[in-house]
């Protein structure tokens, strides 16, 4: 089995560069021979990090980039202004073949900027799109797109239900993953003009679309794709991100009651953190992949712990393997287009 090559951009993320490097130590020490780990970012900071593990692992090496893209800056000017940046030279990477995937957990749309510019669409794609998974009460959901293109077409989620199949199907291994479209009900004739015309695209598809769902659904696991525009699926990846949040606050202030109630909580909690919480942690999913870029680019979240970078990693290694792109690639022109 040859080595994946994964470029980890070291800079990203709000506890840049602990995190980003301990991740991809856990990585590179779990799966020695099987993976290969660029870290990408400021070398000095990145060798006092790795000091601090007191691991010598072959299969990790420091690519120096001395700027770095903050959370504040924009997208497309971070590009060209800061051209040496941690994103930008991992990227580049990716371009000349020297790595075959990159992650990054920092700044999200210079992420996707860069990404789209540097490594370019595959073939018959018009919009790349990223997708976030759900917990269900029937396991997972993923949507399709949570943010990289907020204004769409209806040929756009048409394309972003084809390439959310395929990465169901070979990344997550579900044969003919169920596709709904998300809507205001569930007949056709219901919801925007966006909407009606990709109801009237998906249904002639070929492809396993089960027709409109709800908001409701999307946590009853009605489908396992579920395609909106990215303003729609933005809003509601960031309120799923608060689910956690809001759940742990209730047990604390519950907790803070008095002594019976913290005793509850105590008893409780283990187990509802490690079968119920868990499932909303995005530490658990890692990243999220930009499909339709002519190359592997994960994102992640910007508060990522080490668990998450590392899950990343795998994310990463696994879109690679599985040869998504080519897949893609092959479905979208496969009538000669």
């Amino acid at each position: 089995m040859s080595k994946i090559k994964i470029a980890v951009d070291a800079m990203g993320g709000d506890f840049a560069p602990l995190n980003d490097v301990s991740g991809a130590i856990i990585a590179a020490e779990e799966k020695q021979n099987e993976l290969e780990i660029f870290l990408v970012g400021k070398e000095n900071l990145i060798n006092e990090e790795i000091l601090k593990h007191k691991v010598s692992l072959k299969n990790i090496t420091v690519i120096n980039a001395d700027e770095t893209v903050t959370m504040k800056d924009s997208p497309t000017e971070s590009l060209r202004s800061k051209p040496n940046s941690s994103i930008s030279v991992g990227l580049d990477l990716v371009k000349q073949r020297k790595a075959d995937a990159f992650i990054s957990a920092g700044n999200t749309g210079a992420v996707m900027t860069a990404s789209i510019l540097k490594l370019g669409r595959i073939k018959g794609v018009g919009r790349p799109t990223i997708g976030s998974l759900f917990p269900t009460d029937q396991g997972r959901t993923m949507v399709f797109d949570v943010g990289a293109s907020v204004d769409c077409k209806a040929v756009h989620l048409l394309e972003f239900a084809i390439m959310g199949s395929i990465y169901m199907k070979y990344v997550h291994g579900i044969e003919k993953p169920s596709i709904g479209l998300l809507s205001v009900g569930e007949e056709k004739s219901k919801g925007d003009i966006l909407t009606i015309e990709a109801h009237e695209l998906l249904e002639k598809s070929g492809l396993n679309f089960i027709g409109n769902v709800e908001g409701r659904d999307v946590l009853r696991g009605k489908a396992d794709i579920i395609v909106c525009d990215g303003f729609t699926g933005n809003v509601i990846l960031k309120f799923a991100e608060s689910v956690l949040d809001v759940m742990k606050s209730k047990f604390k202030a519950y907790s803070e009651k008095g002594f019976f109630h913290k005793l509850w909580v105590g008893v409780m909690y283990g187990t509802l953190k490690n079968v119920v919480l868990k499932d909303f942690d995005y530490q658990e999913y890692g990243g999220v992949p930009l499909l339709g870029v002519d190359g592997v680019s994960i994102i992640g979240h910007g508060k990522s712990s080490p668990i998450a970078i590392k899950n990343m990693i795998y994310k990463a290694e696994d879109m690679v393997r599985s040869g998504v792109n080519e897949k893609i690639r092959q479905e979208l022109n496969k009538d000669g287009n």
